[in-house]
């Protein structure tokens, strides 16, 4: 258990209502073709009951975190929070702060899968944490000289009507942000250490980027000795090889925030730098998905017995 503060979504899982269980399920599934242009076919051999309705609420459904859930909208004080399995608190960064579980789905399964309470990860330390993770794990690279510069489209600065989110501001350049003060900065180091030997302190400028959604972080990290770009390469593919959100592309293949755009993928690549001993990783997903409510559902799909892409390989956009 962690302390946190909630940077977009968690999720309250309501123990008085009953589980999920019941029969095995084989579908055929279609990936979005932002992200594969053939069928996939999909085996699914956990134990899930879709028969059942899960009844949740969503706190904060006005903005475009909770939107994404697309919920029938009442006053907070006409719900019935007795009558729901769980809850997805979408409400600005500082607002929810209590012990939970860290919810990034690929890292901390077991510990999602058996808590009440997930507190979901920011978009920049998901789209950077799912690449280090790994290499700080296999040693890989080294803790010192991380660099990260990260690009985001404006949703991710929310919904609230600020001078900075305008049009007028955003169209036609990039911004820098937040610069060594974005709120993010804390949760990545912390989660980025507890992988390592010692503490972890990484160089991290955000920017945002005149397009609605979208993230990309490149990455310039210093190898271990002895260490080539082909080994970090190895790792991560061994890593995330079965894990249906987070894919490697073949190697020389850069990733693209379109090929993410509406999904809960993230997709990662490893590239040689020109400095001998470093290596360049770029990571790209859907801010709004990945970075925010895809995995909120992903994390509520894990705690409730469903398959994790239940209802996340097709959905709508907004915006």
């Amino acid at each position: 258990m962690t302390s946190l503060v909630f940077n977009s979504t968690c999720i309250f899982s309501n123990p008085k209502r009953g589980g999920v269980d019941g029969a095995y399920i084989q579908r055929r599934l279609r990936v979005r073709s932002s992200v594969a242009s053939v069928p996939l076919v999909s085996q699914v051999a956990e134990k899930a009951n879709l028969a059942k309705t899960v009844r949740i609420a969503v706190l904060g459904a006005s903005g475009y975190t909770g939107a994404e859930d697309l919920p029938n909208m009442v006053a907070v004080q006409d719900a019935d929070f007795s009558n729901v399995d769980a809850v997805f608190c979408c409400l600005p960064h500082g607002t929810t702060q209590k012990e939970a579980v860290y919810g990034l789905t690929e890292l901390l399964r077991p510990e999602i899968q058996n808590a009440q309470l997930v507190a979901n990860p920011g978009c920049y330390p998901t789209s950077i944490q799912l690449p280090l993770v790994p290499l700080l794990k296999g040693n890989l690279i080294k803790h010192s000289n991380i660099i990260i510069d990260a690009k985001s489209g404006v949703s991710g600065a929310g919904r609230s009507a600020k001078e900075a989110n305008l049009y007028t501001e955003v169209a036609e350049g990039i911004h820098a942000y937040g610069i060594t003060r974005h709120r993010h900065v804390p949760e990545i180091e912390q989660g980025l250490s507890d992988v390592g030997s010692s503490k972890v302190v990484v160089s991290f400028t955000p920017h945002l980027m005149p397009m609605s959604r979208g993230m990309q972080s490149t990455i310039y990290v210093e190898m271990s000795p002895g260490v080539k770009v082909e080994d970090l390469y190895k790792q991560l593919s061994i890593f995330y090889e079965k894990e249906e959100f987070v894919k490697l592309l073949p190697e020389g293949v850069v990733p693209h925030t379109r090929h993410v755009r509406g999904s809960n993928y993230c997709c990662i690549n490893v590239f040689p730098d020109r400095i001998p001993g470093r290596a360049i990783i770029i990571s790209v997903i859907d801010n709004l998905v990945k970075g925010a409510s895809g995995q909120a559902v992903q994390n509520l799909n894990l705690m409730m017995g469903y398959p994790e892409s239940t209802g996340l390989l097709h959905q709508p956009l907004f915006p």
